[in-house]
Order: structure tokens, then C-alpha cells, then sequence
């Protein structure tokens, strides 16, 4: 398993091309799976179920088909994004189980810093209760979304994956509907109160790693 922390921010188009290549490679058995922690500029990526009119403001930052499942989504600077590039061949071919097995990911390596994040049925990613902001208008806690997941597999192997919010620009948000959910926000670490670095954050999704996807089969 290869793990780099590309420094700076990373272009959307190019890391695209190289990501696909890279998974091209996992899938001919010329190179190890990866992941790939990184930040990219400010930008909306849509994916395969996005549908226009969530994006309510198309000229604030550019806009990428990402190819992967999902509709639109955020990436910025004080996001961790982690591109996870694992051969399902050697898995488990099973989409529903590794879906879950990066919300788990996420779950633990959240749990680190005392952040309880649960799954809702219906909503793919990772959400935290705000009791500590108004209710909803049907008096229910509010919940706002810490974590997006979005795959796309090609001959079983993965790419795309996940990102976190550790402390972007939340107002950033505001120029779609993310996921397509309207009922309810989007968080962050540091919005949440919480001083975490990417640091932090970075060795905290590497020590859960293992104990979520294990060992994997030979070849």
C-alpha cells in the first residue's frame, strides 16, 4: 500500500488523469494500491446523479464531471480529500460493503478526536447531531454533514473516495446543494471547536486504516 501527502493544491483535472492511470496500473498488477491525501483550490465537482439546478452558483468556482456516484460536492483548501485506489478483485466484490467500510473509516478516525459520526439511510456520508444550534422547524436536532463519499470503480478497482472537512470555508458551500440534500448543513472539525490540523487529521486516517479494510489477498 503506497501513501503520499501531496503538498500544495492540487489541480482537479490533472489529479483526475493520474488517479485513473494509477488505477489503470493496480488493475494490469504493475502497481500497489494507494491512497492519496491532498487539498484541492476551490472547486464543485459533479457526479453522475447531480442535476442542475443544485448547482445555484454556477459562476463562483469551477465545475468538474468527476465521473464517480453522487451529485455535487465542495473541494477547497482545510479539506482533506483521500483518494483511495484498492483492487477489489482481491477485496470483496462488493460496492455496498466497501461503501460502508469508508464510512466506517471516517466513523473511527473521527472518533479520535471525540466526534461521534453516524450514517442516516437515504444519505451516504458522515453526519454529526448540532444540539448545540436551533432545532428544525419540526423541532428535531439539527445535523449537519462532516464527511462526503463518492466511488467509482473500473474493472474492480476504486478511485475517488473521501474528504473530510477539517477547516475549509464553509460559506463555500453555498453555491450548491450539497449532495443534493437541503435540510440540513454542512460542518468541520474547527467549526465544531475542535483545534485539529490536516496533521492530525492525516495520522488519525492512517492508524484506522487496517483495522477497517485488513489485510488484503494475494495476488
Amino acid at each position: 500500500m503506497e501513501w503520499s501527502v501531496l503538498p500544495g493544491l492540487q489541480p482537479y483535472p490533472e489529479t483526475l488523469a493520474a488517479m485513473e492511470a494509477r488505477v489503470a496500473e493496480i488493475s494490469a498488477g504493475t502497481a500497489d494500491e494507494a491512497v492519496w491525501l491532498l487539498e484541492h483550490p476551490p472547486l464543485y465537482t459533479a457526479g453522475t446523479s447531480a442535476r442542475i439546478e443544485d448547482l445555484t452558483d454556477p459562476d463562483r468556482f469551477p465545475v468538474f464531471k468527476a465521473g464517480r456516484g453522487g451529485q455535487y460536492t465542495y473541494h477547497g483548501p482545510g479539506q482533506r480529500v483521500a483518494y483511495t485506489m484498492l483492487d477489489l478483485n482481491r477485496r470483496g466484490r462488493d460496492v455496498r460493503c466497501f461503501v460502508n467500510q469508508l464510512e466506517d473509516w471516517v466513523i473511527r478516525t473521527l472518533g479520535e478526536f471525540n466526534v461521534t459520526g453516524e450514517r442516516r439511510a437515504g444519505r451516504v456520508g458522515v453526519w454529526v447531531t448540532r444540539p448545540d444550534k436551533a432545532p428544525n422547524l419540526d423541532d428535531t436536532v439539527r445535523e449537519d454533514k462532516i464527511a462526503a463519499i463518492g466511488v467509482k470503480l473500473r474493472r474492480w478497482v476504486s478511485f475517488h473516495g473521501i474528504s473530510v472537512n477539517v477547516e475549509p470555508d464553509l460559506e463555500h458551500f453555498s453555491g450548491i446543494v450539497p449532495c443534493g440534500i437541503k435540510e440540513h448543513g454542512v460542518t468541520s472539525l474547527v467549526d465544531l471547536g475542535l483545534p485539529v490540523t490536516m496533521d492530525d487529521l492525516d495520522v488519525a486516517l492512517r492508524r484506522q486504516f487496517d483495522g477497517v479494510f485488513g489485510a488484503v489477498a494475494p495476488r
